[in-house]
């Protein structure tokens, strides 16, 4: 059996962390006079104890290396005990929420899905509200240094291709990740603040434009009104458009930037495969809602380019009921939402690499059947696919849709229907927020779903977050006898 002291040790100190974390909304509650504030100042207490007393009790088996299966863990332990710690202002809080409610807002903040079991936010105390904006953001960033930094190394759904790009940290996961990690909390600070600024600039409220800045950066969708984005129509959309794609661009691009490539967010085929893919599909929806709503181009425009943004990012905030927008776009939107952002961004799903590597094996696949002579080596960025990334990238495709489907039919066997099953569960894998249909929609949410589907649900988050091999390989039994 491996040593789980050094794995008891990082997740002490992020759980304490966590707790310190919880001041600010404290500080806000108290400020709107407030007596909210002693549910965060218990949790907060409960939370850095707690977290301090793993940290203490592993400290002595704490060493520079980790081993490739205390990495697994790791990633996993991580977004299992901060959600944990993170629903606690929820269920001592106004909201009184039930365990299974607190735990998936929780998982569902960390995890950037924007699935909400909250009502009445409109009127919900602003530490709470600020709360949600916290845990996305903190998930966004904690993502970013997990994309760069372990998943590589763990080789898991083709991240592999990137490890030349992510640093060289095999054996030294520790400390490397904290110097990736500052680099990177800087541009993810200064994009925040810039867009917490333009939304101010342009008449959003301080404290709206504080959280909506949080969960826009972090491409989570969590917002401080019940009707989303909706509550802020106009020339605000277009900026957190511009926002979400920055959020979905690499990280490690921006870094590189910084340090003197000036064009290295220019030469990243990644980019430019996903900024194609956004500008088809704003065209294909704003003429598809002209012809809806026409002598609206205007509104057609804006919205198409919000929404189609906010699905493929993962964001998930909505500016509009698209239920309404005919059966053709409703199931442009589901599969908008499978398709993602960058590798190395706050954005989730499929990702747009996989797919432009899927491509480029179809593309030699069918090259070797004109000419079965030939040698036809697919190729990604100018350089050759080695067969273990194709292998890994295939294996996510597949493990994707098994693990669809098979929440797809959890969820059904809960009792919910056929709609509300298969786009609740892509929503939840992809990371989403939204669904499809009546009950969590763009106009609804997932308060009146039953508890077994909520517990399904928040563990599809979580395994979506983590590219579904990082999960899956823990459970197996070899993986444990290693």
């Amino acid at each position: 059996m491996f040593d789980l002291r050094p794995v008891g040790y990082v997740i002490g100190l992020l759980v304490a962390a966590l707790g310190l974390t919880m001041l600010p909304p404290m500080l806000v509650d108290i400020a709107e006079g407030r007596d909210h504030w002693r549910n965060f100042a218990e949790s907060a207490l409960l939370t850095v104890l707690t977290g301090g007393l793993i940290a203490l009790a592993c400290q002595n088996g704490t060493r520079e290396g980790l081993s490739i299966q205390q990495t697994f863990i790791l990633t996993t332990g991580v977004w299992l005990a901060l959600p944990m710690f993170g629903a606690l202002p929820f269920m001592l809080g106004e909201t009184d929420a039930r365990p299974v409610d607190a735990f998936f807002e929780a998982m569902s903040g960390l995890t950037t899905t924007g699935a909400t079991v909250l009502t009445g936010l409109d009127t919900m105390p602003k530490g709470l509200l600020l709360w949600r904006g916290i845990l996305q953001w903190l998930g966004g960033i904690g993502i970013i240094v997990v994309a760069m930094v372990f998943l590589p190394e763990l080789r898991v759904g083709g991240m592999q291709i990137f490890r030349s790009e992510s640093f060289d940290t095999m054996g030294k996961i520790l400390p490397r990740a904290t110097e990736i990690a500052s680099q990177i909390s800087v541009i993810y600070v200064a994009l925040t603040a810039l867009c917490l600024l333009t939304y101010m600039g342009l008449g959003m409220e301080t404290f709206d434009a504080t959280v909506h800045a949080l969960t826009t950066i972090s491409t989570g969708g969590f917002s401080t009104r019940d009707a989303s984005f909706a509550a802020f129509s106009g020339p605000l959309e277009y900026v957190a458009a511009v926002f979400m794609v920055l959020a979905a661009l690499p990280f490690v691009r921006y870094v590189q930037m910084v340090n003197g490539h000036r064009t290295a967010l220019l030469k990243d085929r990644q980019v430019y495969g996903f900024l194609l893919v956004i500008a088809v599909l704003i065209g294909f929806t704003t003429v598809v809602l002209l012809a809806v709503f026409p002598h609206h181009w205007e509104k057609s425009f804006r919205e198409a380019v919000f929404n189609i943004t906010s699905i493929i990012t993962g964001t998930g905030y909505a500016s509009a009921d698209y239920m309404g927008w005919g059966n053709l776009l409703i199931t442009l939107f589901f599969f908008t939402g499978l398709i993602g952002g960058c590798a190395g961004s706050t954005a989730c799903s499929v990702k747009i690499f996989r797919y432009q590597i899927l491509l480029a094996s179809i593309r030699a696949q069918l090259r070797k059947t004109r000419s079965p002579s030939g040698m036809f080596v697919p190729r990604y960025a100018g350089r050759k696919i080695d067969d273990d990334v194709l292998n890994s990238v295939m294996s996510f495709f597949v493990f994707f849709m098994v693990t669809l489907g098979l929440v797809s039919v959890g969820l059904a066997m809960t009792g919910l229907d056929f709609i509300t099953s298969v786009s609740g569960a892509a929503s939840a894998l992809a990371n989403i927020g939204p669904g499809l249909g009546d009950t969590i929609g763009p106009a609804g949410n997932f308060s009146e779903l039953n508890d077994g589907a909520k517990w399904l649900l928040s563990g599809a988050m979580l395994i979506g977050r983590l590219e579904l091999l990082a999960v899956y390989a823990m459970l197996t039994v070899a993986f444990w006898r290693a």
